[in-house]
């Protein structure tokens, strides 16, 4: 491009007035710039702007194509107004369109948080939970009976090594499927109602295959007052377990895992489920 219009600044292939753009009769010769490496200036821009409402315009064409201004006025085009239009908006913005949806999902992962609703009621998260069932599950007259589960554990390791029986580790999932039987024990007996069937052994987590061997829950009927602390209490069941010939010979039998649930009822009766696997 070597002209270029003087009013409009179109350029041209050669100087042939008049200008294809404004129709204005006169070129001049263009200046040809070296273009910079790393930038590439293409000059300024031309509009023709009505000098009443102030509409731009690509050509010296009037009237004015909004309000009928006869009068245009050439004015280099500046791009403040696209620089606004094409703000970023916000994440707020984005996101209004989606808001009951967030808010949905918000209360739905705050009830799974606080427990209000248990995850296991989904297929394939978490365990079952058990049963409510009248008692305590956790602590009762001041002894924690996780930790007399355990401990009869302990018992019942150190009566393996005695007798050179094979040791074998303490299930967690096991334990929770224990203490599902173990609760649904304590409903037949002191609801005197059928509970519902229990899960499969599978619903929870734990490696344990093969058979499985459900001790029928051990009833101790004394005074838990008369208990210092949680290893009395762990000693006589353990003891109590190991006096009965069935749960003896599973005890001591060549087995992977195994596990204890202890709940104690209203009238002070010590339900015991043992589970071996």
């Amino acid at each position: 491009m070597k002209w270029r219009c003087t009013w409009c600044g179109k350029p041209h292939e050669t100087n042939d007035p008049p200008c294809d753009n404004c129709g204005h009769g006169s070129f001049e010769r263009a200046v040809v710039r070296e273009p910079d490496p790393e930038t590439v200036d293409t000059g300024p821009t031309y509009v023709w702007t009505c000098t009443d409402c102030g509409r731009d315009h690509v050509k010296n064409s009037p009237p004015c194509s909004r309000c009928g201004n006869p009068t245009l006025e050439k004015r280099e085009q500046e791009y403040a107004d696209v620089e606004r239009d094409l703000e970023t908006p916000s994440w707020l913005e984005v996101a209004r369109p989606y808001a009951p949806i967030i808010a949905v999902l918000a209360v739905v992962i705050g009830l799974f948080a606080t427990g209000i609703v248990p995850p296991s009621i989904l297929p394939g998260i978490g365990t079952p939970t058990p049963p409510d069932a009248p008692g305590d599950g956790e602590v009762s007259a001041g002894l924690d009976l996780e930790t007399v589960e355990t401990e009869i554990y302990d018992r019942l390791e150190d009566e393996r090594r005695a007798e050179g029986a094979p040791t074998r580790t303490y299930d967690e999932g096991l334990a929770a499927f224990a203490e599902y039987r173990n609760r649904q024990v304590v409903v037949a007996n002191v609801e005197e109602r059928e509970p519902d069937d229990p899960p499969e052994l599978s619903d929870f987590d734990t490696t344990c295959s093969g058979a499985i061997v459900l001790g029928s829950p051990q009833v101790i009927v004394d005074d838990l007052d008369a208990y210092e602390n949680e290893s009395e209490l762990a000693a006589d069941v353990a003891s109590g377990l190991l006096e009965n010939r069935d749960y003896r010979t599973e005890a001591l039998a060549d087995r992977d895992a195994e596990a204890v649930d202890v709940h104690v009822g209203p009238d002070d009766e010590v339900f015991v489920t043992y589970v071996a696997c």
